[in-house]
C-alpha cells in the first residue's frame, strides 16, 4: 500500500506531556547513539518534506543529547559545477556515515526525482532513471550493514502559508526564506504528483517511507523522533556496554574505591 498524504493532515495536537515525552525520547535516543559507537553501527536518516514543514526542527531535537564527534547533518542544496560533473548520486556517496555514525540528511537524492523532475533540472529519461538507481543504491547501504530511516514531513497548503507568513514578519527567521519556496509552491499538484509516484516507487522493504504529519508542530516532532528510534533501535544491539575490566581496576584505584 502506497502512501497517500491527504491522510497526514490532521494536525491534531499531541496529546502527552510533550517535554517530558520529548525528554524521555531524547535520553533513548542518546543510548541507540551509543549502541551505534560501542557496535560499530552506521545510519543514515533522510528528511524530505514541503518548505516551512519543520524538518529542521526535528532534526534540532533529534541530535540535542548526541554526542557530536558521531553524527553529521548534511543540508542539501543545488549541485555545484562540480557536482554537477558527475553521476548525481557521486555527492551523496562522499556523505555516507562511517562505523559508528549516523548521518543525518535535510533533504537528500531524492531531489531527481521531486525538484529536478518538477522543476525541468533533470530530463525526463534522467529522472525515470533515478527510481531504479535510488532503489539499487539504497539497496547497497542496507546490504551493507547501513539502518536507513527516510522520513516525510507533510504540510497542508494552508498550514504552509501561515509558516511562510510568520517567517517574513520576523526579523530574524527571514533569512529562512527565499524566492524557490514561493516558486515551489506554485507548482504544489506537479510536486503531489512526483510525491505519488515517488512513494510508489522507492517504498522498499529495506528502506520504507514514514510519512510525518507535521501541521502540528509537536506532534510532528514526538512521531518523527519515535520512528527514528524504533527503526535505530531495531537494528543495533541494546544492552549497555560492559566497562573494561583494566580500566575498572585503574578508576577504582586512582578513586580510591573499593
Amino acid at each position: 500500500m502506497t502512501i497517500n498524504l491527504s491522510d497526514y493532515e490532521t494536525g491534531a495536537k499531541y496529546q502527552g506531556d510533550y517535554d517530558d515525552d520529548l525528554a524521555k525520547l531524547q535520553e533513548r535516543l542518546a543510548h541507540i547513539q551509543v549502541a551505534h559507537i560501542v557496535h560499530k553501527r552506521r545510519a543514515l536518516i533522510l528528511l524530505e518534506g514541503w518548505d516551512a514543514a519543520g524538518k529542521g526542527g526535528i532534526i534540532q531535537r533529534l541530535t540535542a543529547e548526541w554526542d557530536p564527534r558521531n553524527f553529521q547533518v548534511w543540508p542539501i542544496k543545488a549541485p555545484t559545477e562540480d557536482e554537477l560533473g558527475h553521476h548525481f548520486l557521486w555527492r551523496f556517496w562522499k556523505k555516507l556515515p562511517a562505523n559508528s555514525n549516523i548521518a543525518v540528511f535535510d533533504r537528500s537524492w531524492y531531489g531527481r526525482v521531486l525538484v529536478e523532475r518538477v522543476e525541468g533540472f533533470a530530463k525526463e529519461a534522467e529522472w525515470r532513471r533515478g527510481y531504479d538507481e535510488i532503489n539499487e543504491f539504497e539497496a547497497q547501504q542496507g546490504d551493507s550493514g547501513t539502518t536507513i530511516v527516510k522520513l516525510f514531513v507533510h504540510v497542508t497548503q494552508a498550514e504552509q502559508d501561515e509558516r511562510l507568513k510568520a517567517r517574513l514578519a520576523h526579523p530574524w527567521k527571514r533569512w529562512k526564506t527565499g524566492a524557490e519556496d514561493y516558486r515551489n509552491r506554485d507548482k504544489r499538484s506537479e510536486y503531489l504528483d512526483a510525491m505519488a509516484e515517488m512513494f510508489r516507487r522507492t517504498d522498499t522493504r529495506w528502506a520504507p517511507w514514514h510519512a510525518i504529519d507535521g501541521n502540528h508542530k509537536k506532534a510532528a516532532r514526538i512521531a518523527a523522533l519515535t520512528v527514528i528510534a524504533d527503526r535505530l533501535e531495531a537494528n543495533v544491539p541494546m544492552d549497555a556496554p560492559p566497562i573494561d575490566p583494566e580500566v575498572e581496576k585503574l578508576a577504582r584505584k586512582a578513586l580510591g574505591l573499593k
